[in-house]
């Protein structure tokens, strides 16, 4: 029995991951408004894949032309991440992309639906509007609630903002799944008469990737993935780490973000104790004493809150995502040190903007399934003890998604080793506050095909001289790095900084 239900839902799944027989997107290029040097298109799209002669949603593409027209290959699609609008990122991102890239490919890249310029969900009438929303408790991704008040405050608020998304954009958040996208992808790669994808994804674009080339193997003529998410831990509840049958991990903690967090801030302070103060202000002169003053701050902040402007929450969330990049750290370490000194920090706040938050919890949450709010105070204490204050940031994060109230009809779930075209290229650095190694080794093998490059570095993504050569021996030329290669990322508090 369990062998038919699998064959029917071999037979289920396949078909469904075609565009064969979709309406391809006239891409009518033109100058982008402002941003001369690149150019600006609307695809439309069908909302339900499985209806592709009903209603149609935009997405905003935008596209950076190959600089040495002669010496063109193709199209690389790109994802940032997020899941975000990448349009507003991309001059951003083709100005550090590696330049054989640029010159080598039309480099294209687009706003998720949901999200942006694209077909958006809409869950307040105007963005200042969700911003007061969101006043107060501070907004997910910045901040979390402490102690029982304020958890309460934040899981009745999160309900209240499901229910705001659903009543304006309902429809089109039943339609906003990672598949979806990747269907997206496959029309965009027909309308720009490619044969093969070749895609550069990074975060929530690996998720993207790996979709992609296990709904379309045959379609991957190269595709580089950093900072990893592992699929399998992404769509399945997984086990629970309580040992209670009852319940299971919210996501990031089955990504293991928290202890990939835990392990990056260690790296920092031990990094920042060995420098002097004069590269590094928070140090007190030795890893052990710094770790101990961040224990004594993250102390004196969630005890003693009057002590300081600063809350808990907003203090653990800067110091989270302050972490992503390497070369900002010494700018995190005067955060810190002014927090320790006088209380208070330019730049540390709740309240930071986040235009596109319903799409893109609802991207995630339509994709990866998590337990019922109750669940959440009681993983509380349990991911303090695994990971201290960075784990209590990760797991709130997800909370949002504990009572989002639309399901997705047409979510990929695997499998994950369909045999692609080409192999893929797996990238990790080891110490990385938003996504764990354990993750892209899980990765590596759980695709046909992959081959892992670990970076010994810090932060989200890193690159180096060493990576970029590897990717772009990988990208033009289809050359992988030697099985078991490692590159050394940059690293931080040097004299540049």
């Amino acid at each position: 029995m369990k062998r038919l239900m699998l064959a029917l839902s071999v037979l289920f799944a396949l078909p469904s991951a075609a565009t064969a027989g979709v309406r391809v997107p006239s891409l009518d290029w033109a100058p982008c408004r402002g941003q001369e040097r690149f150019d600006c298109a609307t695809a439309r799209v069908p909302l339900d894949y499985r209806n592709p002669g009903g209603s149609r949603i935009r997405l905003a593409v935008i596209r950076h032309r190959a600089t040495r027209p002669s010496r063109r290959i193709g199209t690389a699609f790109f994802s940032p991440g997020g899941p975000a609008a990448a349009k507003r990122l991309f001059p951003t991102v083709i100005a550090g992309l590696l330049a054989p890239v640029r010159e080598r490919f039309d480099v294209i890249s687009w706003d998720p639906r949901g999200l942006g310029e694209s077909t958006a969900v809409k869950c307040f009438a105007s963005q200042a509007a969700e911003d007061r929303f969101f006043a107060g408790l501070g907004t997910p991704a910045y901040t979390f609630p402490v102690g029982p008040l304020e958890t309460s405050g934040w899981i009745q608020r999160s309900r209240a903002f499901g229910r705001r998304c659903k009543r304006r954009s309902g429809e089109l958040m039943r339609h906003i799944t990672t598949a979806e996208s990747a269907r997206d992808m496959d029309l965009l790669r027909r309308a720009v008469g490619a044969r093969r994808v070749t895609f550069i994804g990074g975060s929530w674009g690996t998720f993207l990737g790996a979709t992609y080339a296990n709904m379309f193997p045959s379609r991957v003529r190269a595709m580089a993935l950093s900072a990893i998410l592992d699929p399998v831990a992404w769509v399945n509840r997984g086990r629970d780490v309580l040992r209670d049958p009852a319940a299971f991990a919210p996501t990031y903690l089955r990504q293991r973000l928290d202890l990939s967090a835990r392990k990056t801030l260690d790296a920092f302070l031990d990094l920042c104790g060995r420098q002097p103060v004069a590269r590094c202000a928070f140090s007190a002169g030795t890893a052990a004493a710094t770790r101990a003053k961040f224990d004594a701050l993250l102390q004196r902040l969630e005890f003693n809150p009057s002590s300081a402007s600063v809350t808990y929450g907003d203090f653990v969330g800067t110091v989270v995502n302050d972490l992503y990049v390497s070369s900002g750290w010494s700018d995190l370490a005067r955060k810190m040190q002014s927090v320790w000194t006088t209380g208070s920090a330019e730049g540390v706040a709740a309240e930071a903007p986040f235009p596109d938050i319903g799409g893109a919890f609802g991207i995630n949450c339509t994709d990866s399934p998590n337990p019922g709010p109750a669940a959440f105070p009681r993983f509380d204490p349990f991911t303090l003890a695994r990971a201290g204050a960075p784990g209590r940031f990760w797991l709130w994060t997800t909370e949002l998604c504990a009572t989002w109230p639309v399901t997705a009809p047409a979510r990929y779930t695997g499998p994950w080793d369909r045999r692609t075209a080409s192999p893929v290229l797996v990238i990790t650095t080891t110490h990385d506050p938003a996504t764990s190694y354990e993750a892209a080794v899980a990765l590596s093998r759980e695709l046909a095909r992959g081959r892992l490059l670990t970076v010994d570095g810090y932060g989200h993504g890193t690159k180096s001289a060493c990576t970029d050569r590897h990717l772009v021996r990988y990208l033009v030329k289809g050359i992988l790095p030697p099985r078991g290669a490692r590159c050394r990322g940059g690293q931080p508090f040097g004299p540049a900084d």
